[in-house]
């Protein structure tokens, strides 16, 4: 066997450096994970103030939320006969950023922002007959009132047509967000808490609410208005 010259030696040893240079800034460019995309909300996504703030920033349903809430709030500011005034529905809204801001990164963080997006919707859909104005662009509805057999209280139901949907229910001292999941028959949305867990059915006839120590509910909408 020939022996490599040292000419031949050192070319070959440029070469293999060169190669596994090339190979591993190919594997670093392939293991550099892509930019989140940043989507339009009602604050400045280039300087989030809080953890809560960058999530929405980067999660399609989180800022269609985000922008259905401000259009939500800005109504409302605009109605003398809300409940509350004007001046304290102003009060309130930045109660509730603060609040939502506490929603702090990790797996919870999510769930815990979409319920704060979808109480602040019902309270302000509530308290405004602005707010509840039959906008083409709207992404909310509600609160509708239903009256469930086996449930003494009646259940007010805001929904928030975002993907996926979101609905809060709100019935004597309890409430609960639920979400939207695939289902072949109707609309199904489910959800849990400390007492167990939730589901709130419903096809083009029939509403079906389920709730921990209860059976499966057979509800009727009351007509609004």
């Amino acid at each position: 066997m020939k022996m490599a010259t040292p000419l031949l030696a050192s070319l070959l040893a440029v070469s293999a450096c060169m190669t596994a240079n090339v190979c591993d800034a190919a594997t670093k460019a392939k293991a550099k994970p892509k930019p989140l995309p940043t989507y339009k909300t009602s604050f400045d996504c280039a300087s989030p103030q809080a953890s809560a703030e960058k999530l929405i920033c980067h999660d399609a349903q989180l800022a269609q939320m985000d922008l259905e809430l401000n259009r939500l709030y800005l109504l409302a500011l605009t109605d003398e006969h809300s409940v509350p005034r004007p001046d304290k529905v102003e009060i309130d809204q930045q109660f509730w950023v603060d609040t939502r801001n506490q929603c702090d990164s990790g797996p919870q963080a999510k769930p815990c922002v979409i319920r704060s997006y979808a109480e602040r919707a019902h309270q302000l859909r509530q308290g405004s007959a602005i707010a509840r104005t039959k906008d083409p662009s709207r992404l909310t509805e509600g609160p509708v009132t239903f009256r469930c057999a086996g449930l003494n209280a009646p259940v007010a139901a805001t929904f928030f047509m975002t993907e996926p949907g979101v609905v809060y229910l709100k019935w004597s001292k309890t409430s609960i967000t639920l979400d939207q999941v695939p289902d072949t028959a109707g609309t199904l949305y489910r959800g849990k808490d400390v007492r167990g867990s939730y589901s709130f059915w419903q096809t083009g006839y029939e509403t079906i609410f389920q709730a921990p120590g209860t059976g499966s509910m057979s509800c009727t909408a009351e007509p609004v208005g």
